[in-house]
């Protein structure tokens, strides 16, 4: 916490094993904010709906405006660990989430594990105005949780299914 930013950063992080190995995840994980299920509707009403992502996201430096029902924001890739890590910053946020959060980046980490399977680690960063902390904070976690749960069952749900023949449409 510095004087010019008086509200601390809260770190989420949520973790899912997928019976796939990391290069199958990986390939999900490059795709996850192209989504073909809608949130759940809990989700819907509480967060904004993503719409579709524009712009590369493959190198550090890369910039994605990422749009939603209501409003957009801008990623920055800022480290590309292929198979292992993706980071990435909030640069931009016009989009109203939970009242006055300020998204300021996220985490995806993937761990291969010895039986073939690989865990997968997503972290979300942000800051929110919302007061007293110790009963707001367990609420937007948990919606944080439910939100990276959702990715994470859709991405493992692609990366779980037989490698598609070259043109075959994904399911």
């Amino acid at each position: 916490m510095t004087s010019s930013d008086p509200i601390p950063e809260t770190v989420v992080t949520t973790r899912l094993t997928f019976a796939a190995p990391p290069a199958r995840a990986w390939d999900t994980l490059m795709f996850y904010e192209q989504l073909e299920s809608r949130p759940p509707l809990h989700l819907r009403l509480l967060l904004p709906v993503p719409i579709r992502t524009e712009g590369s996201k493959e190198k550090v430096g890369d910039e994605a405006l990422c749009l939603y029902e209501g409003g957009n924001l801008i990623k920055r890739v800022t480290a590309v660990e292929p198979g292992r890590h993706y980071g990435f910053s909030v640069v931009k946020q016009d989009l109203d989430v939970g009242g006055g959060m300020r998204l300021s980046g996220g985490a995806y980490t993937l761990t291969a594990m010895p039986d073939g399977r690989t865990e997968v680690e997503a972290v979300t960063r942000y800051r929110s105005p919302k007061r007293p902390r110790w009963l707001w904070e367990p609420v937007e976690a948990t919606v944080c949780h439910m939100f990276h749960r959702h990715i994470l069952r859709e991405m493992r749900r692609h990366a779980e299914q037989p490698p598609r023949l070259e043109g075959e449409a994904r399911t």
